[in-house]
């Protein structure tokens, strides 16, 4: 157990969701102190579904944090390469 305190580091994210017209537009950001990465996900309302912002916001969310998961394992992918 003593192995999981030997580092620590804390990398802040953040989601920004816009919604509009039926669509919900969802920006995630990761901090990792030396790059930031960036995700995005849509989520566009069916007009015959009921109208709760919180699932289009959940999907929009999701996809974008999806979307930076990618990214970071692409990113994690190109240092591999290097030699990082």
């Amino acid at each position: 157990m003593s192995e999981l305190h030997a580092h620590t580091t804390h990398w802040p994210a953040h989601v920004l969701l816009v919604e509009k017209d039926g669509e919900t537009v969802a920006r995630a950001a990761l901090e990792t102190g030396s790059t930031s990465i960036h995700g995005t996900g849509t989520a566009a309302r069916n007009p015959a579904d009921f109208e709760v912002e919180q699932i289009g916001e959940e999907l929009a969310a999701g996809r974008a944090l999806i979307d930076l998961g990618r990214r970071l394992l692409g990113l994690s992918e190109e240092d591999k390469g290097r030699g990082q």
